[in-house]
């Protein structure tokens, strides 16, 4: 008799769980659950469409006044926001 290959309660990839955005992350990906990958993708896009890069660096986001709700403060580095996106994450 063969066994299976995989096991049957094989454990979900941690960045493919579904996580619950809240307070203000919820103004930029919505309320529903989404994998930690997909949240920072729409956190990209938002910052893409309503031109949030500096110009000079576009390493530098600069908030709006919803990603300030965010982020706390005027300006934050591509490598602090998932800091601040972390937060918001349950």
């Amino acid at each position: 008799m063969a066994k299976d290959a995989k096991p049957a309660g094989k454990k979900m990839d941690a960045l493919m769980k579904p996580l619950t955005p809240q307070g203000p992350l919820v103004a930029v990906v919505g309320a529903e659950p989404l994998p930690r990958g997909q949240v920072v993708a729409k956190v990209w896009d938002y910052i893409r469409k309503h031109n949030l890069q500096k110009p000079t660096d576009k390493r530098v986001i600069v908030a709006d006044a919803t990603l300030k709700a965010l982020f706390g403060k005027d300006e934050c580095s591509m490598f602090e926001m998932n800091k601040y996106i972390s937060a918001y994450l349950k």
